[in-house]
């Protein structure tokens, strides 16, 4: 059998850290195969993944800005998918586009892997930003049982869009509102890009959260963040978003090359050298 192909495909993809990834999984299982990147313009993405066979690949990973018009060609799609309007993984079966979500996924083992006991008592959760991370942060929040998520977005219209799909156990605040939900909050997840680096940075004050509380940023460039340093100076647990990019990369190898593989110390150290080289 020829060696497996898969990529990322995104518009602006060049920064990806995704085939440094699943190629670190490709030599330890010692598998034949290989993981690329793709920049395809959106006007092109329907020919380029219709046509996915033809270029090599059996299957790859979609990102920024392309997850929605993803899925809306698959001829098949995971529940997460469905839920979130959006696909993030796709390969190919019988000739047909099929494809899922792991976003969530990737956002709930990253905070199982890095506070294991954070379910124990959460029941409300902060949610700053009303994006395609934020969609799937909620979905996860409320699969999990929490009875109150809030959603803080400096747009409301995107918030309360938001909050018309999930349901009544979603709220939707403003930022002038956010230090009185964060005092009830066990949980406050970033999902915006502020923070991240050449963005400015978030500033929250977080002396409100009870000392149990958990700050989560799906940021990982910088890996520590303005807000998860505020956080651990406040003696809050603070989660950063490597977790959530390596996570998410775990069922598309799967499906794509055979073998579940893992998410350890040593894939975890691999990144961060090639994200200390600088770049994002």
């Amino acid at each position: 059998m020829s060696a497996r192909r898969a990529c990322i495909i995104g518009h602006p993809v060049a920064h990806s850290r995704s085939p440094l990834i699943h190629r670190f999984w490709l030599a330890e299982h010692r598998i034949e195969g290989d993981y690329t990147r793709e920049d395809v313009p959106p006007e092109q993405l329907p020919d380029f993944l219709t046509n996915l066979a033809q270029r090599g690949y059996v299957g790859g990973n979609v990102t920024v800005p392309h997850k929605e018009a993803a899925y809306r060609l698959l001829a098949r799609a995971d529940e997460t998918a469905d839920a979130l309007q959006a696909a993030n993984t796709v390969w190919l079966e019988d000739g047909k586009l099929v494809g899922m979500n792991t976003d969530v996924h990737g956002f709930l083992a990253n905070l199982d892997e890095a506070v294991p006991d954070w379910q124990v008592q959460p029941e409300q959760a902060v949610v700053l930003g009303a994006g395609g991370a934020a969609r799937a942060a909620v979905h996860g929040l409320l699969e999990r049982g929490l009875t109150r998520v809030v959603v803080v977005n400096r747009t409301p219209g995107r918030a309360e869009a938001l909050a018309i799909q999930f349901g009544p156990r979603v709220t939707v605040a403003t930022y002038d509102e956010l230090p009185e939900w964060l005092h009830d909050a066990d949980l406050l997840v970033n999902t915006t890009t502020l923070g991240m680096a050449g963005q400015p940075p978030l500033k929250i004050d977080l002396s409100p959260m009870q000392s149990s509380g958990i700050v989560c940023d799906i940021v990982y460039v910088p890996l520590e963040t303005p807000l998860l340093a505020a956080a651990r100076a406040r003696g809050l647990r603070a989660v950063d978003g490597l977790g959530m990019l390596l996570h998410q990369a775990v069922p598309g190898f799967e499906r794509w090359f055979g073998v579940r593989p893992r998410v350890t110390p040593e894939l975890r150290a691999a990144v961060l050298a090639d994200l200390a080289k600088g770049g994002k």
